[in-house]
């Protein structure tokens, strides 16, 4: 798509703004000679023929136009409204005190240069917006016969107000002069007679896909905007130009602006199961603080943690399907040699001349990217390093708001994904932290610097009734499956329990799978099939001393009529007499 068609289909999308009027008029700056620019202590916003503004205009749109590397456009729209006669009494004021034409004293380097625009008439809402087409002329010298009126300030001003400049400045407000530029407004803005209120400023950026291959420019632009008149003035407009990944309304909701009941419906429609209140308690664990988002999920292995994570963010960004596409979606699979911050916040590549990025530092660049948006990062098996180790630097950034470091570069970096790294990034409010643990053999306890920081929610109640139950009513082909291995599987949790083992959801529904398709496929029997599967799956987990000789006394008597699964228990109780401890899996 090039330049004049994405600005044609912004254009449209801004005539159906809600607050436009049939009175409105809409005027372009987005040409390379008046297009938007930054200043000090504010905005060159634009440079427009205003000249014959028609009196039936009730509010003026003008289209600006910022652009960034690598290939960013910032297309946003000051809307003028309840000013609208202060804006006419400064044009008045501006032509009544005007030479005939553009002039400038010997001192004045800023007039070198001045565009004289054509007259132009207000086109009503729906027809053809006006474009102000420009020439340039010379600047004479002083012109004689100037204007007899005073001027208001220390400004001079032209006769005619066909190149009327347009500055944001730092008050929120909107100073216009018709002759002369600014290279940086005067620290004493009451020098410049009558600013004008804007109503609010709508803006869209191309192109709309949400990744962190773009510049963080445009959208660190949107909160300048929003530093100048208030961020509740800022509107996105959204949808104007087509894309596959582009930020939907549903991906824009933070999650404490949604009800409970329709996350926890979102969340069971894509095959969730957490019926012991896991789902409320992560929610509110994740949302309770406006600047901290960071909470731990520890438990069996296989009861769910990272699925809640996983499905509470895509129940949050309006997903229908566990594999539909998420852009603010990333997951950080933690490795055991990590022993510094590398793995998490990247690291510069001497031979590729390039940041490495992983995908915690890639959600942190799409969460400034996208400050309107939710961005959540899942830490899965956070604790099989030491946390303290790789996770410090971010520890210390979430308490202290302090930015990230990243390299010590005074310049940006490039980084592998295409964006722009700096040497350091402040952690986005808008970025939500997950980490799932696990406390066997192979982890590494979490000291209390880290859960002090973090809100630490236990998953180790597994409903298994409940969960065949669902099975069966989301695949009534498995119903024969989940008949046969529901007594076993709950005889099996309640003894186990008992002695803090068990088994999560993924266990049961690998069991009851495997068991239908050993059954159907295959043409095993079913209780040969369930007698394979204790061996397999379930008692392999068992692991203990003096202390579980119960749990294996119990075990004898709910799988007597299962062969294989007795001969083992038989084994281990042999083991405990002899080595006072036992272990299935060696």
């Amino acid at each position: 798509m090039d330049i004049t068609k994405r600005q044609e289909l912004y254009r449209q999308a801004l005539k159906s703004d809600p607050s436009a009027t049939k009175n409105t008029s809409f005027r372009d700056a987005l040409g390379v000679s008046n297009s938007a620019k930054i200043i000090g202590r504010g905005l060159f916003c634009f440079n427009l023929n205003l000249e014959n503004l028609a009196p039936s205009v009730d509010q003026l749109i003008v289209h600006c136009l910022l652009r960034f590397p690598p290939e960013d456009e910032i297309y946003f729209s000051i809307i003028i409204k309840a000013d609208m006669p202060q804006l006419r009494a400064r044009l008045a004021e501006m032509k009544a005190v005007g030479t005939s034409k553009p002039w400038k004293r010997a001192s004045d380097a800023s007039d070198a240069e001045e565009i004289e625009e054509t007259g132009t008439n207000d086109a009503p809402n729906g027809a053809e917006a006006t474009s102000d087409s420009a020439t340039t002329v010379s600047d004479g010298a002083t012109v004689a016969g100037a204007a007899s009126a005073q001027s208001p300030d220390s400004l001079d001003y032209a006769a005619k107000n066909n190149n009327v400049k347009g500055y944001l400045a730092q008050d929120g407000q909107l100073y216009l002069r018709n002759k002369g530029f600014f290279d940086e407004l005067p620290e004493d803005l009451s020098s410049i007679s009558r600013p004008v209120k804007v109503e609010k400023i709508v803006f869209a950026i191309y192109p709309p896909a949400a990744a962190a291959r773009r510049s963080l420019l445009a959208r660190e632009f949107v909160g300048y905007l929003g530093s100048l008149i208030g961020r509740e003035n800022i509107h996105e407009a959204r949808s104007i130009w087509p894309a596959a990944n582009a930020v939907s309304p549903e991906m824009a909701r933070m999650p404490d602006s949604l009800a409970l009941p329709d996350i926890e419906t979102a969340v069971s429609a894509l095959g969730g199961h957490y019926p012991n209140g896991e789902l409320t308690r992560y929610h509110a664990g994740l949302n309770f603080l406006k600047h901290k988002h960071f909470v731990i999920l520890s438990g069996l292995s296989g009861t769910g943690k990272t699925q809640l994570a996983l499905l509470y963010a895509r129940a949050i960004h309006g997903k229908a399907t566990r594999d539909a596409d998420d852009p603010f979606l990333f997951v950080c699979p933690v490795r055991p040699e990590w022993t510094d911050p590398a793995g998490l916040t990247g690291y510069y590549d001497v031979l590729t001349d390039r940041y490495v990025v992983p995908p915690f530092l890639e959600a942190v660049l799409v969460a400034t990217a996208f400050r309107d948006s939710p961005v959540f990062v899942i830490l899965d098996e956070m604790n099989l390093a030491r946390v303290e180790y790789y996770f410090s630097d971010v520890l210390s950034a979430i308490e202290t708001g302090e930015p990230l470091p990243l390299h010590s570069n005074g310049v940006p970096l490039e980084g592998s994904t295409g964006s722009s790294i700096p040497a350091s990034i402040p952690l986005p409010p808008n970025l939500f932290i997950t980490g799932t643990i696990n406390i066997d053999e192979t982890t590494n306890p979490v000291s209390d610097k880290v859960l002090d920081r973090a809100i630490l929610i236990e998953m180790n109640d597994v409903d298994v009734d409940g969960f065949i139950t669902k099975i069966e009513t989301k695949q009534p082909a498995l119903a024969a499956a989940c008949s046969a291995c529901r007594p076993y599987l709950n005889a099996m949790q309640s003894a186990m329990s008992a002695h803090s083992l068990g088994f999560g959801y993924r266990l049961i529904s690998e069991v009851i799978t495997y068991h239908d398709f050993a059954v159907q496929k295959l043409g095993q029997g079913s209780d040969d099939v369930l007698d394979q599967l204790m061996v397999q799956k379930l008692l392999v987990k068992l692991r203990g001393s003096e202390a579980q000789r119960s749990l294996l006394d119990d075990l004898a008597k709910q799988l007597a009529s299962l062969p294989r699964s007795r001969t083992l228990v038989d084994s281990l109780t042999a083991e405990l007499d002899e080595y006072g401890a036992f272990q299935a899996s060696r």
